[in-house]
């Protein structure tokens, strides 16, 4: 059984959540980095499994991705990675993933070995809440939280999807792929209200936040703030120098949130 819990991450107040993609620019730096994300300050930290098709994700974790790939990352290797950090930190850990790696390593293999290597929780960005079940009774049985995503458009679902959520839930602040913005102009304000009247579970906010006072605005509002592609963009700079750079953005937003 996990005794680190995702909740754990908003016990403290507001939460910052950030991501990486597993194996950019290698694993043993994706491990140096996640561990200066943690030391920063990072409540919650996200490691993506690198994928040929990540659909929901922009140019920079797209060519992050690429990265990993091209540097022979597997799923077992991020599983080792993962367990390597969580025999070193706290931190609630989750991955996120699309659905076919999951599905073509097995489900319940998947999620076994989720719970032997401390990971909590998984996002995965191409599965319809209508088509969770056949994940979400297999992940239960190894104490793996499946995380509900809620986008602008959801409108008429939004009540439904927060209603069975678990862990945290992922509010999508934009249309489109991930990526930084400028500004975020979904309505915050009706959305997040509308989750907290049907459910306890932590919300977050993500997709193009990367500026300290976009997650002060965002931090006002919601539990937590999830940020990725400005992590990202900071390892496709610094490559292998990107630690003191990571634990410096990182430690500029936590303390924006604070």
């Amino acid at each position: 059984m996990n005794k680190i819990r995702i909740h754990d991450a908003f016990d403290h107040g507001k939460a910052f959540i950030g991501f990486l993609t597993g194996g950019d620019p290698s694993i043993e730096k994706s491990e140096e980095f996640i561990l200066k994300m943690a030391e920063a300050g990072c409540d919650l930290i996200e490691i993506g499994i690198p994928f040929s098709d990540p659909v929901a994700e922009g140019p920079v974790i797209q060519e992050a991705n690429i990265r990993a790939l091209s540097a022979g990352t597997t799923t077992d290797k991020i599983f080792e990675l993962a367990q390597n950090v969580r025999k070193k930190t706290n931190v609630p850990l989750v991955f996120l993933t699309y659905l076919n790696p999951v599905y073509k390593y097995g489900y319940d293999r998947f999620c076994a070995k989720c719970e032997e290597v401390g990971i909590n929780g998984l996002i995965i960005p191409d599965m319809p809440y209508e088509e969770k079940g056949e994940l979400y009774n297999t992940a239960k049985e190894y104490d793996v939280n499946i995380i509900s995503l809620i986008a602008p458009t959801s409108k008429d679902r939004i009540k439904m999807i927060a209603k069975e959520a678990e862990g945290f839930i992922y509010v999508v602040s934009s249309m489109g792929v991930t990526g930084v913005r400028s500004e975020i102009k979904t309505d915050l304000n009706a959305i997040v209200p509308s989750v907290k009247e049907v459910s306890k579970v932590p919300v977050a906010v993500g997709f193009g936040v990367n500026a300290p006072e976009q997650a002060a605005k965002i931090a006002s509002i919601a539990d937590g703030v999830i940020v990725g592609s400005a992590i990202v963009k900071i390892i496709e700079k610094y490559g292998e120098n990107a630690g003191q750079h990571i634990y410096e953005y990182v430690k500029s937003m936590k303390d924006a949130i604070r």
